[in-house]
């Protein structure tokens, strides 16, 4: 029989799930026993638990990353008339709730070299929002994109400047830092993910709010369960579904016990793939004073034709890789009658050239090198 090199999976739940062991059963097992399936004390546990990881004063537990995003909006009453600007480069949920709240969203550019969104950018936007006046300029989300953190405080001081709501879309790197400091209250409001494949993943959807403000954090609880008010059928405003499932919590309250760790692998790697492909492919650009939850390790080639060839390549020696993302969020048929038509070539050139690397806490180091090696001979 002909030898069959194992594949080199983009990521592997299930070796973490061997690793999590008795901890992750004991907590499934918990819930079933005392039955509360919606809000049940593991969901209090967890918000306590991330709070206290990142250094925010309250956590709300939500639904998935998007509701997270979309209770922090309608908290502010975004919508009709307003504007809020993102970067055009990033996950499709960024730009589709303030459409759904009617809100316009106003594309941005994105840096050549971190690709998080480009500030000179984002004020030139800003004024000529103000200059057409058709559009309130209401918020601005600032997505940590693969893992690293956005530029903080240039948004931050940009924002008070012109008025606006900061949101954080930190989907992609919880567990990061900036200036010594977790992601978590950077913003007026951060919204994080528990989708599977991110770094603190859930067996389902799943997301979380954090904000500084006690007023915020009640508003938040109360519009991710219909808009309850002292009771369940107390309705003082228009809320929706979006409370996290206790079970997707006792899954998220086991992997947390190693998530530092992981954390740590996942560094490790980043920084193998760093020293050994910097003369190969263009290597991720670190962003200062800052550590990376390297959701995503994604490197640059010369061209689409080279990436293509490089994924087809890696693929026929049993190494996954993935494209994010293949279009920037203007060019999607969704968003044609929302954007203004500006070309936003940064964001254009990075999707054409994009190819991210296998990265994950069970990657072992021989699975690295083959990931180096392949590249290397292509």
């Amino acid at each position: 029989m002909d030898h069959i090199t194992p594949t080199v999976a983009f990521l592997d739940l299930a070796a973490q799930q061997t690793r999590l062991g008795a901890s992750l059963r004991q907590r499934i097992s918990a819930v079933l026993a005392h039955g509360q399936f919606i809000l049940g004390p593991e969901v209090a546990e967890l918000e306590k638990k991330l709070a206290e990881f990142c250094g925010a004063a309250h956590c709300v537990g939500t639904s998935s990353g998007t509701d997270a995003l979309q209770i922090a909006m309608m908290a502010e009453q975004i919508g009709p008339g307003d504007a809020v600007f993102l970067p055009a480069f990033t996950y499709t949920a960024t730009a589709e709730v303030p459409l759904l709240l009617g809100a316009r969203p106003i594309f941005v550019d994105v840096d050549p070299h971190t690709f998080q969104i480009d500030p000179l950018h984002l004020e030139e936007r800003i004024e000529m929002v103000l200059h057409e006046g058709k559009l309130r300029p209401r918020a601005v989300i600032g997505v940590d994109l693969f893992g690293q953190p956005a530029p903080w405080k240039t948004i931050s001081r940009i924002a008070s400047q012109y008025g606006l709501f900061t949101l954080d879309d930190c989907a992609q790197a919880f567990g990061a830092s900036l200036n010594g400091e977790r992601l978590g209250h950077m913003a007026d409001a951060t919204a994080t993910s528990f989708f599977p494949s991110k770094p603190l993943g859930a067996y389902g959807d799943g997301g979380a709010l954090f904000t500084q403000n006690i007023d915020r954090a009640a508003l938040y609880r109360s519009l991710r369960t219909h808009g309850e008010g002292t009771s369940r059928y107390d309705v003082q405003r228009i809320g929706l579904n979006g409370r996290l499932d206790t079970l997707q919590a006792a899954v998220l309250l086991a992997k947390l016990e190693i998530f530092e760790n992981e954390l740590a692998r996942r560094e490790e790697i980043a920084r193998t793939y760093d020293a050994q492909l910097q003369e190969i492919v263009k290597i991720p650009t670190r962003v200062e004073n800052s550590t990376s939850a390297w959701a995503i390790y994604a490197v640059l080639f010369e061209s689409t034709a080279a990436r293509d060839a490089a994924q087809a390549a890696l693929q026929e020696r049993g190494i996954s890789t993935a494209v994010y993302y293949p279009k920037p969020l203007h060019h999607q048929p969704a968003y044609r009658d929302a954007h203004d038509g500006i070309s936003l070539p940064t964001a254009e050139t990075v999707a054409s050239r994009i190819l991210a690397l296998p990265i994950h806490p069970d990657l072992a180091d021989e699975q690295v090198e083959r990931v180096i090696a392949a590249l290397i001979s292509i």
